[in-house]
């Protein structure tokens, strides 16, 4: 898809926001009663829901057992009828595994695992409708999901997709804008430090600065968000223990 596609004369984008506005973030946490932590997310038109079990004795073999910390085991999946295109998706299939896996590798940098040794936290992640940034959409969700659960972390783990069009970055990429040299970036916001960095294609160094500046920059601007989130959910519960 050609540049000028993606970023018009006065600096707008296909969906009206300028190039490093982020998307409308719109979240809820507890939806699910039975799960120990969960939270719906919605981050423009991409929607994730994640559900969080534990700490709680390992499960299967117990060579997985880590005498020092918590075990952390994340699953990501998209529902059939998450895109246009409408196909059962195997579990276990090589995009859901690389996933999890980055989930996974984030969560261990975020997560106080050295609280619960020899235990197991589970995570896990759906993807609702997909509409580009699947990755920090899972991130942000998996994040209020974790805090719903009440399991310490060391900071709240933030993750955007930024790219690059004419000279430009552009934070929070849709999915018609994956088309264009990107990555993903999951911070822990307070420290400046960098969980996960994932790149699908290749980056010329010269673009590298830029980018993850603007990633930082949209990492913290969702912080934000999660925080604000996070404390209106505090008061709401606040209320309904006050009522008899």
């Amino acid at each position: 898809m050609a540049g000028l596609e993606l970023l018009s004369d006065q600096g707008y984008r296909l969906d009206g926001r300028k190039a490093t506005e982020l998307r409308k973030v719109q979240a809820r946490m507890g939806v699910f009663a039975q799960a120990d932590g969960s939270a719906y997310l919605e981050q423009g038109n991409t929607r994730a829901l994640a559900v969080v079990y534990g700490p709680h004795e390992m499960r299967g073999s117990r060579s997985r057992t880590l005498h020092d910390r918590a075990a952390i085991n994340c699953q990501y999946s998209m529902a059939t009828f998450s895109t246009a295109e409408r196909k059962r998706r195997p579990h276990g299939d090589r995009k859901s595994t690389e996933m999890s896996l980055h989930l996974k590798q984030t969560f261990e940098a975020a997560i106080m695992t050295q609280l619960y040794p020899r235990s197991q936290i589970d995570i896990y992640v759906k993807i609702l409708q997909s509409d580009g940034g699947n990755y920090s959409v899972c991130v942000n969700a998996a994040t209020l999901a974790v805090i719903d659960a009440g399991i310490p972390m060391r900071d709240y783990v933030c993750a955007c997709s930024v790219g690059f069009v004419d000279e430009t970055p552009l934070a929070d990429l849709c999915y018609a804008e994956e088309s264009v040299s990107s990555l993903s970036v999951a911070l822990l916001p307070r420290g400046g430090q960098i969980a996960l960095l994932q790149m699908d294609a290749r980056l010329h160094q010269d673009h590298l600065e830029a980018l993850m500046e603007a990633a930082m920059t949209a990492c913290k601007g969702v912080s934000k968000v999660l925080d604000e989130v996070v404390r209106q959910h505090l008061q709401e519960a606040a209320v309904l223990n006050v009522c008899p």
